[in-house]
């Protein structure tokens, strides 16, 4: 298949490929998107639609590298387990029973090739009484450690780790617990954890007054405590490790589309999808590196963005979206009445920093700000069009009785939500194009993928350097051996902007790009606030509340060197 790296080829052999009983890869890249196109195009058919006309422009889409769906669609579509979501929460209830079902129903969804959100702010708080037994309750951070040791064993189809969200509010007696549990490098490996910051918090923050902890069993006030003492434990523990982040959890619940059928209390692991207890979400991604025409640097004419061709792929990703739901195949029965109940599906980009190179733009620029208001406004609205032209011919979803587009005056839609932001880590590499709406980590670095090393040179540096005309085997050398451009003179400085990188963008510039997306996205964004190694604890205590100010939905921050194996490390040598 043309256009698939050699790293692409990889890790299409490592992770989506299908195998015999031996472990030999039978399957071609040609022949894992017609497995998917077909499988997911075969819902067109309760239409009264030609499930081999949409199949094959399905099968466009993806094969030319301008859309891709979630790593589980990649996987398990045309396949006996079929399930195709990335994205679920579970409630987690105050018993041993609800508890250790909710183990058992989260074994099932990471086997499957899932991502697992919990909030375990229900769960009574250590040293609470256990009136069944006489005993004491051992709190909320036990229990996560027992669902850690069980993620640990499970191998989602062999092709991906476990990944889970752990959640606990900010009012919860053992949030101090909460905030620490992962400062040993070797505890909740399996876990990225979230406070559930609330808008009281914020106030009470603001004003250096105290919050009430509230056991969960009771109701009751467990203790008064002053919001800064639990705001410098977070930050201090964030600047350490890089969890946990936040969610502003009530910001959340605001923007919930189906409030009548409850509350949000928890994320996927990446935090990018707020889901209702047993809801989930597929997910997808626009590659917006296809989409630009005449790209910088061009002889002739000026950088455009090419919307008349991305508005006709948002549209045929929403409905491959769409028709995932009715193709997929559920876990559990809870899933798959809440799932088809709301019909959610998170529609994203990926690409974004080569996107911004190939217009000309500089990532930390208000140019770049505005470029995301004006592309992320148009998918959201396009994506949204798609959604109520859908609805006209299959129904609005089912929950649509009571939810926010229940007014006079508002189409109906065929989908509760229809964007989100996804990391997209393997996907952008299949797809050849940088991650998410992130800046370039680095021009060379190492990639590790289920323990496989990938070595990642940025080749849209390389390719504008030649067009330009300053190539040189000896820049090509020097900046593998770097990572960046600092101190590059030989590189233009117009261009030196064009590809600076993670650390080498200040803080604000990542929050405001991230709120520039959540301002037209329905559910969140995942976005990674780079911090250097030097940064001061004060410093993330800034970006956290710069980013409840600018609207985030949640927020996490990663200091160089707080991990000692991360997923991205600097390449000092590339083959």
């Amino acid at each position: 298949m043309k256009g698939l790296s050699r790293n692409a080829l990889k890790v299409l052999k490592a992770r989506y490929l299908l195998r015999n009983e031996k472990g030999e890869v039978v399957e071609t890249p040609e022949e894992m998107f017609r497995r998917v196109s077909a499988h997911i195009a075969e819902a067109e058919r309760a239409y009264g639609e030609s499930p081999e006309r949409w199949g094959e422009m399905f099968y466009n889409l993806m094969t030319g590298l301008r859309f891709l769906p979630n790593s589980p669609a990649l996987m398990n579509a045309g396949r006996d387990l079929g399930q195709l979501a990335a994205c679920f929460v579970l409630p987690v209830n105050d018993s041993m029973k609800g508890i250790f079902e909710t183990l058992k129903n989260a074994a099932l969804i990471l086997q499957s090739g899932g991502g697992t959100g919990f909030s375990f702010s229900s769960l009574r708080p250590r040293a609470d009484t256990v009136k069944s037994t006489g005993g004491i309750a051992s709190g909320p951070v036990s229990f996560m450690n027992i669902y850690n040791k069980a993620t640990e064993v499970i191998k989602q189809g062999g092709a991906r780790r476990g990944a889970n969200m752990g959640i606990l509010r900010v009012d919860h007696p053992d949030i101090m617990d909460f905030i620490r549990a992962k400062e040993d490098p070797g505890a909740l490996t399996n876990f990225n954890i979230s406070v559930a910051v609330t808008d009281s918090f914020m106030e009470a923050l603001k004003k250096d007054r105290k919050i009430p902890l509230v056991n969960p069993r009771t109701g009751k006030t467990a203790a008064r405590i002053r919001a800064r003492e639990i705001f410098d434990a977070l930050v201090h523990a964030a600047w350490k490790t890089g969890d946990p982040g936040i969610v502003f959890i009530d910001r959340i619940n605001r923007s919930n589309p189906t409030p009548h059928i409850g509350d949000i209390e928890s994320t996927n692991p990446c935090g990018e999808q707020p889901l209702l207890p047993y809801e989930a979400c597929v997910l997808g991604s626009i590659n917006l590196s296809r989409y630009v025409k005449n790209p910088y640097p061009c002889r002739a004419g000026r950088p455009e963005i090419d919307f008349n061709a991305l508005g006709m792929d948002v549209e045929l990703a929403v409905r491959f979206l769409d028709d995932a739901i009715d193709a997929n195949r559920y876990p559990l029965p809870e899933i798959e009445k809440m799932h088809r109940g709301n019909r959610k599906i998170g529609l994203g980009v990926m690409g974004w920093a080569d996107f911004l190179v190939m217009l000309g733009v500089p990532y930390a620029s208000e140019e770049a700000i505005q470029v995301a208001e004006r592309v992320m406004g148009f998918i959201q609205e396009r994506s949204r069009a798609a959604s109520a032209a859908l609805a006209r011919k299959r129904g609005v979803f089912p929950n649509f009785k009571g939810s926010i587009y229940d007014r006079p005056g508002m189409p109906g839609v065929r989908n509760a939500t229809t964007t989100t932001i996804a990391p997209t880590g393997t996907l952008s590499l299949i797809a050849g194009c940088s991650s998410g709406i992130e800046p370039y980590y680095a021009l060379a670095y190492r990639r590790f993928i289920l323990d496989t090393e990938f070595l990642e040179v940025n080749r849209l540096f390389f390719h504008v350097a030649r067009r330009a005309g300053f190539y040189s085997e000896v820049l090509r050398e020097r900046v593998i051996k770097q990572g960046t451009l600092r101190g590059i003179r030989e590189v233009p400085r117009r261009i030196r902007q064009l590809f600076r990188t993670a650390l080498e963008i200040p803080p604000e510039t990542h929050v405001d790009m991230q709120a520039a997306f959540q301002r037209h996205v329905d559910n969140a964004v995942s976005k990674t606030v780079n911090l250097p190694r030097s940064a001061t604890p004060s410093r993330v205590a800034e970006v956290f509340l710069y980013a409840y100010e600018k609207g985030c939905k949640g927020v996490t921050v990663f200091r160089t060197g707080t991990r000692k194996k991360g997923t991205l490390i600097k390449l000092k040598e590339v083959e």
